[in-house]
């Protein structure tokens, strides 16, 4: 038995000082279960959609009528005598199965409430019509600094994106010294301290990413107008901006403030990737450069492809001294949902990896880096930072173990010597192999999370996974409160730094605790959701296929862990983790024979560290081992009370050879696409098929509450059946 150390105790409940009841989504017992209770029950037992809640009694009459539902009830009342609690009926979300009922579902579950911004919050907001134009107003023309004429300002963001949160600058000053800066929409400036329209956006405290849609936590007129960095038109920025040595890119002088920008482009990460490159037809592309003539077609090109180029060339160098200090490079499948006009699903492309997105990446760290030094410095003891402390030693174990089995060495004593390690540990001859062992090591880590300085000690305040002694988030205020937090922190730091009067009433560290603790609890509700509507899609995809026949449902799995009774298999082709059993309810274990192709039979398993061996009566075994490539049939494990779950059964202990070859050399992840255009499509036909006519998304809630663009999510899977587990966290710097 583990031996309890101080932290592991909790005190006792001694009372309840106050019920926090929340909302859960139940499934009504089906007729025949309805039946078995009696004809004359007065109560009846519902079953929560989360396996962890117990069943909750519920008075009732229309159990009949609502057995087909997800329904919506309140827990009352628990007596201590009872193993149910007591609640009751407050709304019906839709149809089992349904799309739109079980994403209710998900954000119910999640405590995400998104409803239509109120009249109150609305009338808060400025005006930007074609009869009533919004415009810079002389006050703040006189009180910012004006980049409009001096400062070629760009930003380069995912094709479709409306919330451009950030924008890039870089150009040679006259002493020879380069100037970076990097410029923030000033979301401050439209929403001012305790306004409707800010308790509004405290209270959702980010905007939540799903597989196919979004609810943004500021109404559209700012996150997608006038707060949106787009090119071409005048808007207010909270900017940082620095003096580099021209050689060297070392920092001399730094400068916050308010400015107003006008960018000159809005490039998306593809075409700004090939004109760094070298490759200028990616011009043709890019709205500002239509309609010119070739001499100013040129300059403009040469001015453009410059810029990019040294910003990369200063990426280049931030990115080395972080690599110097230990920053990790950690594995998350990142995917932007691109929707159509009617908010329909359009395609879902995989982020690839290219240069850009590094470069616009370490711009962004640099600014948050440098921004939480200066709020730190001016308030010490009530500055919102976000921490990322060590992991636990003993969560490594599985991955050093899982690369020993490959020969590799994993030095996990500090963030350098895990980051090299990880850098060392590739196969040639499988890819997949490093990816994986990234995807263990970042499941090792803890969550990051935002705090108040106020509350630990200086030397706690270090981000581990970005090698960094400070960090905050200061880049993104359209879709994060924290970012809003920072902003108001560090206009106070200036305004500090000028001896003037500090217009806003800052957070105490007490206040400003409790809002971490909020806004933190409010990510996690924010990366659940994201999961569970992947996992949605995932299941509505291969529901409807029959996993025999359906060649989709046959795909190359890698085995990535070893469990007592299977082993968790990776599927690069739709970036699905889950597991696999090698022994199946009878108590029969899989046997492969030369034809490749498994079958049950009795016999036992032994597992050992890097492997499992199957072994039936008859003598014939066959051994997995870790890293190994199998053949894998996905299906769907329905469940008329819980959301369904993918299912995962090993066909063959050999790889998967694709007939199609030309597809083998795609992306793995590209055929996503194809995943999500289908489930929407076959949903389309169906409501069609039944004539059932569903109002989908009202005008005001797709005005207010949901807007197209990127989305962006992490695809992980927790595996939590029987011996297999699989301790996957979601993962954000």
């Amino acid at each position: 038995m583990r031996k309890l150390t101080s932290h592991h105790l909790r005190p006792l409940v001694v009372g309840i000082l106050q019920k926090n009841w929340r909302d859960y989504v139940v499934t009504f017992p089906s007729k025949e279960e309805v039946q078995s209770q009696g004809k004359n029950a007065q109560k009846i037992l519902v079953t929560p959609w989360d396996h962890r809640v117990p069943k909750i009694r519920i008075s009732t009459q229309q159990a009949e009528a609502l057995q087909d539902f997800r329904v919506v009830v309140r827990i009352d009342s628990w007596e201590s005598t009872s193993v149910y609690p007591n609640g009751h009926f407050v709304r019906v979300l839709g149809r089992i199965g349904d799309l739109e009922g079980e994403i209710a579902t998900i954000l119910v579950e999640n405590s995400i409430l998104v409803v239509p911004f109120s009249e109150a919050q609305m009338c808060e907001m400025p005006v930007n019509t074609p009869g009533n134009p919004w415009k810079v107003s002389p006050e703040e023309e006189r009180e910012r600094k004006d980049l409009r004429e001096t400062h070629l300002v760009f930003s380069i963001d995912p094709k479709g994106c409306e919330d451009v949160d950030d924008a890039l600058s870089v150009r040679t000053l006259a002493n020879g010294s380069l100037e970076l800066g990097v410029h923030i929409a000033d979301v401050t400036h439209f929403v001012p301290p305790n306004s409707y329209i800010d308790i509004e956006a405290r209270t959702r405290a980010t905007t939540y990413y799903l597989a196919d849609r979004r609810y943004d936590m500021l109404p559209s007129v700012l996150s997608a107008d006038l707060c949106s960095l787009l090119g071409g038109v005048d808007r207010y920025a909270v900017s940082v901006i620095w003096e580099l040595d021209k050689t060297s890119y070392e920092i001399k002088k730094v400068w916050y403030g308010r400015t107003i920008i006008r960018s000159a482009y809005k490039l998306f990460y593809e075409a700004a990737q090939e004109l760094l490159d070298g490759n200028f037809h990616a011009v043709d592309d890019i709205p500002e450069f239509r309609g010119l003539d070739e001499k100013s077609r040129q300059a403009k090109l040469e001015e453009l492809v410059w810029a990019i180029g040294k910003l990369t060339d200063i990426a280049r160098h931030i990115r080395a001294k972080r690599d110097h200090c230990g920053a990790l490079e950690l594995e998350g499948v990142e995917i932007l949902v691109q929707l159509d006009e009617k908010k329909n699903i359009h395609d879902l492309i995989p982020k690839q990896p290219l240069e850009v997105h590094e470069t616009v990446a370490e711009c962004m760290i640099l600014a948050n880096h440098w921004v939480a030094k200066k709020i730190w410095e001016s308030f010490p003891h009530q500055a919102l930072l976000r921490q990322h402390p060590p992991p636990h030693q003993e969560f490594f174990s599985e991955l050093r173990e899982c690369a020993k089995a490959k020969g590799f060495f994993i030095d996990t004593r500090s963030n350098k010597t895990l980051a090299d390690s990880l850098d060392n540990a590739n196969d040639p001859n499988d890819p997949i192999v490093n990816r994986l062992l990234r995807s263990m090591a970042t499941q090792a880590m803890s969550n990051a999370l935002y705090f108040s300085t106020g509350s630990c000690a200086e030397e706690e305040f270090h981000h581990y996974g970005l090698a960094l002694d400070k960090y905050t988030h200061f880049t993104s205020p359209i879709r994060r409160y924290s970012d809003i937090v920072v902003h108001r922190l560090l206009m106070a730091a200036i305004s500090k730094d000028k001896k003037m009067e500090i217009k806003d009433n800052l957070f105490s560290n007490k206040d400003l605790e409790e809002l971490c603790r909020h806004i933190n609890n409010r990510n996690r509700a924010a990366q659940h959701s994201q999961k569970q509507s992947t996992e949605l899609f995932q299941c509505m995809y291969f529901k409807d296929k029959d996993p025999e026949n359906e060649e989709r449902c046959i795909s190359d799995g890698v085995i990535y862990s070893i469990r007592t009774n299977g082993v968790l298999v990776f599927i690069p082709r739709f970036g699905i983790k889950g597991a696999a059993y090698l022994r199946n309810k009878d108590g029969l274990v899989i046997s492969c024979g030369s034809d490749s192709h498994s079958e049950w039979k009795p016999g036992s398993l032994q597992r050992y560290q890097n492997k499992i061996t199957s072994t039936t009566t008859g003598g014939e075994s066959v051994t997995f081992h870790l890293f190994d490539h199998v053949t894998v049939r996905i299906s769907v494990q329905a469940s008329r009370c819980h959301s369904d779950t993918i299912r995962l059964e090993i066909i063959s202990n050999k790889p998967y050879m694709r007939p199609d070859t030309e597809l083998l050399h795609q992306s793995s992840l590209l055929l996503k696409s194809d995943l999500v255009k289908e489930v929407t499509r076959s949903v389309e036909e169906a409501q069609l098929a039944q004539e059932v006519k569903v109002n989908v998304i009202q005008e005001d809630y797709q005005k207010y509450c949901q807007t197209k663009g990127s989305s962006l999510y992490t695809l992980l899977e927790e595996i939590r059946d029987l011996a297999l587990l699989d301790v996957s966290n979601s993962y954000e710097m």
